[in-house]
């Protein structure tokens, strides 16, 4: 070593710098693509991936070149270096057990995170991870050795002022790329994995700590004072169950079934293709729509905003509202106390709960915020085989979703509460190939809208399915079903072009036909009841947890809900969107303009009264959406006892190994296991479910299915 001669550059502190940058960068770009599981699909998500570390790197070992003094400069810079890369090597070893990255509160909660991993932390090492500190022994040695010195020239203000610049620069330049490869990647937050993708580990644990800073902040100020105006407000406007369905299915098990990016307008629709003939894109839901065993809602609304899909969750299992900006199940879903329906069946009536999606369990923050929900499961990507042939951007398949989850379904303890997230009817509707293809595409200017109806009808024949199954298994006599649409499937830019699908066109469309197109399926199904029937009252999601626990016979004048039972006669018809906007029965008021419900006639000068109606309906919304924002950003359940529900452990919950964890509550229940495969004495079910392609159900030749793969 002592004839070793680096380059005299590294004996300078520009040089020192440039060498710590280098190797920081290095390290980052061999986690990236050897530790963690980031999803890069694309030449420009390679290039963001590989220049994300770049900017935050520089930044801060640059404030190192302020310090003038040259020992305490060089120690500042090492100390940089190394808090870095504790930070990073931190996240990789936490990525191994939990398959994700670590946020400040995991920081502020070491404690919890080492009782997380328990004896098996030691087991998380690898032989290569030597190779993340291995440059410190070899720095060490070198300034030892005098291969390094130490520089005694200051580095000037303005240098460092550069730097500093540069770096900044740098960012502003891959945020720009991010956001053009991921729009609103900062104001939604879909995923801690996309953050790091796009922008690195340094400046994720840095956004991170701001949002926990400004949740913190007014966390800190809410008092159980808070909490009592609100349980007031709630008392209120509590509406009183329909005593001739209260109960109705006590005891029941309950399906949730995602129908994702569904709108009402799909109900019923027949698409004409180019030869005119008409094709119905869900017959099979159709079906169900009109079953009287099913409650139907044709007035019901999709109450959603920049958290979509986790909004939309959020209302349906808690009946909150999402934030009014971001998602509330990555900023608050892992932090917060909450009233949520898998808890709640669990305490009152002993429900098992699990949910069901073939994606990965970080987006959303899904695999954080169910634990705190109360879900006893969460069965993500890893427990389903996927591969390039039955997923895509999303996750699996519907058809393939299903189908493998009976295998878990069945070990189910009953009750239970379970949760499917289908995602195969998701922009960008992309045209099914192969022996999935054969659905006509809409004749439109738009591909988006063009493909729609096409994915729309593969969901369709997914649930059919999946209630094929449930019957064949012996669970749907027992269960209640629910479907429901998350959110709009074309959005509002593209409406127009939707229109003369709809017997509309684009000069006689307002701003009435897109409140309109806001409207979802809301289907409960419950076999063996014959009171079931289209129902026409105005609702939201806001308003579907009290619907159905008043069906499952639990009692919810102690819980803390805003939205009413549906099926009850006080429901008040108002439904809140989360800008401000409003449906009623009466009056639909969108973007600034007001119309009649009835006829969708402008409203353009209201009489006294009218006026009086409409500035009531406008606080009533303001006062449910500010009542929302007071629970979620004050936390306000931590303050409320009334609901007699016991504190939520959310260390008990290991997403990690639910099939053990399956094997074991049957052991336990022994003879007394109420689980579909301990019913049927071990025999599985999951051979009962039948699968087939549009192919084979429609039979078409195998010579067009090679045609549309080509």
């Amino acid at each position: 070593m002592n004839k070793m001669k680096l380059p005299k550059f590294l004996n300078t502190r520009l040089g020192f710098f440039s060498l710590l940058a280098i190797l920081f960068w290095v390290k980052n770009i061999c986690a990236y693509l050897f530790e963690f599981n980031l999803g890069i699909e694309s030449v420009r998500q390679y290039f963001i991936l590989f220049i994300n570390p770049i900017a935050t790197t520089l930044f801060l070992l640059s404030i190192a070149l302020y310090v003038k003094r040259p020992k305490v400069s060089y120690i500042t810079m090492m100390v940089i270096y190394f808090l870095m890369t504790l930070l990073l090597f931190a996240n990789i070893s936490y990525y191994r057990e939990f398959t994700d990255f670590i946020t400040i509160n995991t920081i502020l909660g070491a404690g919890k995170v080492a009782s997380g991993l328990g004896e098996s932390a030691l087991r998380l090492f690898r032989i290569h991870d030597v190779l993340y500190w291995l440059d410190f022994v070899v720095l060490i040695v070198l300034f030892a050795r005098k291969k390094i010195t130490l520089d005694e020239r200051p580095v000037r203000a303005r240098m460092a002022l550069a730097m500093s610049t540069l770096s900044v620069m740098i960012f502003f330049g891959n945020l720009f790329l991010a956001e053009v490869d991921r729009p609103e990647l900062l104001t939604r937050t879909f995923s801690r994995d996309y953050l790091v993708k796009y922008l690195g580990i340094n400046a994720f644990t840095a956004y991170d700590g701001v949002q926990t800073y400004q949740a913190s902040q007014v966390r800190a100020e809410a008092s159980p004072n808070d909490m009592d105006e609100v349980a007031n407000y709630v008392s209120d406007h509590y509406a009183a169950p329909n005593d001739d369905l209260y109960g109705i299915a006590k005891g029941k098990n309950v399906i949730y079934i995602h129908l994702e990016s569904t709108q009402q307008f799909l109900i019923d629709y027949k698409l004409k293709d180019e030869n005119g003939v008409e094709h119905e894109v869900m017959p099979f839901i159709n079906s169900l729509y009109h079953d009287n065993q099913t409650f139907s809602f044709d007035n019901f609304y999709h109450q959603v905003k920049g958290g979509k899909t986790s909004d939309a969750e959020t209302l349906m299992d808690n009946s909150l509202f999402g934030l009014n900006q971001g998602a509330l199940m990555t900023q608050l879903g892992g932090k917060n106390t909450f009233e949520s329906a898998p808890n709640i069946l669990e305490q009152v009536d002993g429900y098992t709960s699990a949910v069901f999606h073939g994606n990965d369990g970080t987006f959303w923050n899904r695999n954080e915020t169910y634990k705190h929900w109360g879900y006893d499961y969460f069965f993500s990507k890893e427990y389903y085989d996927v591969n390039e042939d039955n997923s895509f951007q999303y996750g699996l398949h519907d058809k393939p979703f299903f189908e493998q989850s009976a295998k878990y379904l069945e070990q189910l303890q009953q009750p239970f509460y379970a949760k499917f997230i289908a995602v195969s009817n998701h922009f960008p509707y992309s045209q099914f190939t192969g022996d999935e293809a054969g659905f006509p595409l809409a004749q439109t200017d738009d591909e988006t809208i063009n493909g729609y109806f096409a994915t729309a009808n593969y969901l369709d024949s997914a649930v059919e399915e999946f209630f094929n199954y449930l019957k064949a298994s012996g669970l749907y006599e027992n269960s209640v079903i629910v479907l429901y649409g998350d959110h709009y499937g074309i959005s509002e830019s593209r409406n127009t072009s939707l229109a003369p699908l709809l017997g509309k066109t684009e000069d006689t469309w307002t701003s009435y036909d897109d409140a309109q197109m806001q409207k979802v399926p809301y289907m409960i199904h419950v076999p063996g009841q014959t009171k079931g029937g289209i129902n026409h009252t105005y609702g939201g999601q806001v308003d579907a947890l009290p619907t159905l626990l008043h069906l499952l016979g639990v009692d919810t004048t102690n819980y803390i809900q805003l939205g009413q039972d549906l099926l009850s006669p006080e429901h008040d018809q108002v439904v809140a969107f989360r800008n401000g906007d409003f449906v009623s029965n009466k009056y639909v008021y969108h973007k600034g303009s007001l119309y009649d419900t009835a006829t969708g006639t402008a409203i353009t000068e209201p009489t006294a009264e009218q006026q009086q109606e409409v500035d009531s309906l406008k606080d009533q919304v303001s006062q449910q959406l500010a009542t929302s924002d007071q629970i979620n950003s004050g936390d306000l359940f931590r303050f409320y006892t009334k609901s007699g529900l016991k504190e939520l452990d959310t260390t008990q919950f290991n997403y990690k190994d639910a099939e053990t964890q399956l094997k074991e509550a049957a052991e336990k229940a022994g003879a007394d296991s109420t689980s579909v495969l301990s019913q049927n004495n071990g025999v599985s079910t999951a051979d009962l479910y039948k699968t087939q392609t549009y192919q084979e159900i429609h039979g078409t030749a195998t010579a067009d299915s090679e045609a549309a793969e080509k």
